[in-house]
């Protein structure tokens, strides 16, 4: 069994892989040097309740299922971790309704929730003002970094690093070779593509058309240099129409308060500055119709997260909107992430995990937030198909 991608969720795989059928060969192919250098190293930390999600939709049972097995996997292997908690905070009268509505939403998914009045908000967070909000008790945070490496370790899995995929030969009656850039071929009977920002790519690769593309946005961060205006975690009401949550606060496992991310076009797929431009990520992105569609339909959206990207000023005043003392000279830059955003052909972005299989071939396409939290989870369904494909193969 061959699983490109060493994030959290081709090493989940690997080792659920491992686990349900002990002795199946598993060999992970990462181009990068080390695990988890892309998106599973770079977002906040936040082990997500699963409030936020559609009742019924993978994200929400995955998430709500996937938090519980995160602490106790974290507990299990001493890997860092804090149940902290979570406000969610409407700071405009036209977000009361949508506030209510994750009340019911968290209900429905058998999360606990405590609603607050204005006055409230101060028994979690003196600094954070608001018009109403709710606590979420089981919201945590974690080292997924660290969770990523014990993955690995515990797998048994060949982790081989610095072996970029560059093709693939996949022929029904013989199974699946690859080769790396150095030249290597690796051979399995079954390939599970976990490629995160390069998963469309790896599933052409198959000779299996994804449907979709994978549109990079950069989120970027900063850290409050004042971490004790933040006790734990505070976000704003997201807006339902889009993947994000929008720009939250987040105190971490290091103790530091990291405040972001936005979300704006990247021009490449690991775009982690403006600097970064790579013309055949960028003509690729350009040559999908969907994001041409996806832009004239949210472009109103867009600027304003563009203007919060370029002004300190302006990321400022959005963040005021929560925590009314921070000043401009309170927000240091930190490491930024790329989310990687599957798109449809008619601009749709794919709001739910997007799973695919082929012929000896399993397809990750879209595994945005709460993908880290729900890894456990999600790696039993990939394994599952998997060994599926296999035992049909």
């Amino acid at each position: 069994m061959l699983v490109i991608g060493g994030g959290i969720v081709g090493l989940s795989t690997a080792y659920a892989i491992t686990r349900a059928a002990p002795g199946t060969r598993v060999t992970v192919l990462e181009k990068e040097p080390g695990p988890a250098r892309h998106q599973t190293g770079r977002n906040s930390g936040v082990v997500h309740s699963g409030i936020y999600y559609r009742p019924g939709s993978l994200k929400a049972r995955y998430a709500v299922r996937g938090a519980a097995e995160m602490i106790k996997f974290c507990t299990e292997y001493g890997i860092a971790h804090a149940v902290t908690g979570k406000l969610i905070v409407a700071t405009g009268r036209e977000e009361l309704p949508r506030l209510h509505a994750l009340v019911q939403r968290g209900r429905e998914n058998g999360i606990p929730v405590r609603e607050l009045g204005a006055a409230q908000i101060a028994e979690y967070e003196p600094e954070v003002r608001g018009l109403a909000a709710i606590h979420v008790g089981t919201t945590a945070v974690c080292d997924f970094v660290a969770v990523a490496r014990r993955l690995a370790e515990a797998s048994g899995a060949e982790i081989r690093y610095g072996a970029q995929v560059v093709r693939i030969d996949r022929r029904p009656e013989r199974g699946v070779a690859v080769r790396t850039a150095r030249g290597d071929v690796v051979r399995g009977r079954v390939l599970v593509n976990c490629a995160g920002l390069h998963c469309d790519e790896v599933a052409r690769l198959t000779g299996d058309e994804p449907e979709v593309r994978i549109v990079p946005f950069r989120g970027e961060y900063y850290e409050l240099a004042r971490p004790e205006l933040v006790r734990g975690l505070v976000h704003p009401v997201p807006d339902p129409a889009f993947p994000f949550l929008g720009v939250h606060l987040t105190r971490g496992i290091d103790r530091e308060v990291h405040i972001g991310p936005n979300a704006v076009p990247a021009l490449a797929r690991e775009g982690y500055g403006w600097g970064v431009v790579r013309p055949r990520d960028l003509a690729g992105t350009a040559a999908w119709p969907g994001t041409w569609r996806m832009g004239r339909r949210h472009w109103r959206y867009g600027v304003g997260e563009l203007r919060r990207s370029v002004s300190k000023r302006a990321f400022a005043q959005a963040v005021r909107r929560l925590l009314p003392e921070v000043t401009e000279q309170d927000l240091v830059r930190a490491t930024p992430g790329v989310r990687a955003q599957a798109v449809l052909r008619d601009g749709t972005l794919v709001d739910d995990f997007l799973i695919r299989e082929g012929a000896r071939a399993v397809h990750v396409l879209n595994a945005p937030s709460p993908a880290a939290t729900a890894s456990l989870p999600i790696g039993r369904d990939v394994a599952r198909r998997a060994l599926t494909v296999l035992g049909s193969a």
